[in-house]
């Protein structure tokens, strides 16, 4: 589960996100078109030209990579399934989905759609390449080039994706078709992701090939695309698993109940010497008159300068129960694990009523999977 990068707005309800990632390939993809390609495919242009047409082609293929994700999302939302965002990163994009396709038949629909899409503009942009060849207007050849460009960078994106190594699209289009056959998705998926991750190790050798034989910039290019592959085949499996170990089971299964609750009106060194330095515990519920109020942590501890310890009621140093992220008794662990992430957090309360009735610490959710993957092995 990635984080969200830099948020830049929202189509057809879907946030849209750039990684830190994605500005140095922009500037590199531009640089690289602006200084090499434009100046070496014509000669005749302006140094203006030049870098216009670098910088309005590489909006332009991102933008078809926005386009791409997009496919996939809108035909997910199609078949019921939310997505939370998609966020542009060095080598592409990616759609964050609330969940995984229902069946094979989705699954199929959603992962082929990127593709095509891309190879629809490949078509439509080499089209226009072929129109304005050739016209005797500088405004026309400055189409025909950045067309030309874009026409092929889009055709190879869609052939590139339709390679069958999960979780690239064409990846996910094998593992619906086993998926269909076989009936059973963690099976599918494992040997999508094992094939993905056969192909990812090929590509690092042979990159690692080229690179020692003179083709240094393709071959690292093409190690670092086997090195993505491999690894997001490898996440993506293990994601799964631990989907289908949480899968129908609930906060309830897993929270502590012996949470220590802290009067709110103590002040806080009490607290620390009393309370937080003797229990090993790092997050407690802060109550007044048997009702929770919020709850308090070592960071919000920390977040105090040590003269005011005296003085201050906890009350004031804790973090209030509106601003908390919480979950119900009969929350599923897998929106447990999520949250967790997501907001970098290492305990979530579970609240019923208004009342804290336990807690779920991040080492709760490990130690549940890891006994469940030993007895699953």
């Amino acid at each position: 589960m990635h984080k969200s990068g830099i948020p830049i707005g929202k189509i057809f309800g879907i946030k849209v996100n750039l990684h830190t990632s994605w500005f140095i390939i922009f500037f590199l993809i531009t640089w690289t078109l602006a200084a090499i390609y434009f100046p070496a495919s014509f000669e005749h242009w302006s140094q203006a030209m030049t870098i216009g047409a670098g910088v309005l082609t590489s909006l332009l293929y991102f933008g078809s990579i926005l386009i791409h994700e997009l496919s996939h999302s809108l035909v997910a939302i199609r078949k019921g399934i939310p997505i939370k965002s998609i966020t542009l990163f060095f080598l592409g994009g990616a759609s964050e989905m609330g969940e995984e396709p229902k069946n094979a038949r989705d699954e199929l629909l959603m992962s082929a759609a990127g593709p095509l899409s891309s190879l629809l503009l490949g078509i439509i942009f080499l089209g226009l390449h072929f129109i304005f060849r050739g016209q005797p207007y500088l405004a026309y050849e400055f189409i025909s080039g950045t067309s030309l460009y874009l026409g092929f960078i889009n055709l190879f994106i869609g052939v590139f994706n339709l390679i069958p190594a999960f979780p690239l699209d064409g990846g996910r289009v094998l593992r619906s078709l086993i998926w269909w056959r076989t009936k059973d998705m963690q099976k599918a998926t494992k040997t999508a992701a094992r094939i993905g991750q056969g192909l990812g190790n090929v590509f690092i050798v042979v990159g690692i090939f080229l690179a020692f034989t003179g083709n240094v910039f393709n071959g690292i290019w093409l190690a670092m695309i086997g090195w993505f592959l491999t690894n997001a085949a490898i996440n993506s499996y293990s994601q799964l698993v631990i989907q289908d170990m949480l899968k129908d089971h609930v906060a309830l299964e897993i929270m502590t109940q012996d949470c220590a609750a802290v009067p709110a009106a103590i002040p806080l060194d009490t607290f620390v010497n009393d309370i937080l330095l003797n229990s090993g515990r790092r997050c407690f519920p802060v109550v007044s008159d048997s009702k929770a109020e919020g709850m308090i942590s070592l960071a919000d501890v920390k977040a105090i300068d040590r003269s005011e310890w005296s003085t201050m009621p906890v009350r004031q140093a804790m973090t209030p129960l509106s601003e908390i992220k919480s979950v119900s008794p009969q929350t599923d662990l897998n929106t447990v694990l999520k949250l967790i992430v997501e907001n970098d957090v290492n305990q979530i309360p579970v609240i019923e009523d208004g009342e804290i009735i336990g807690m779920i610490a991040r080492e709760n959710l490990l130690n549940f999977i890891n006994i469940r993957a030993q007895l699953q092995s």
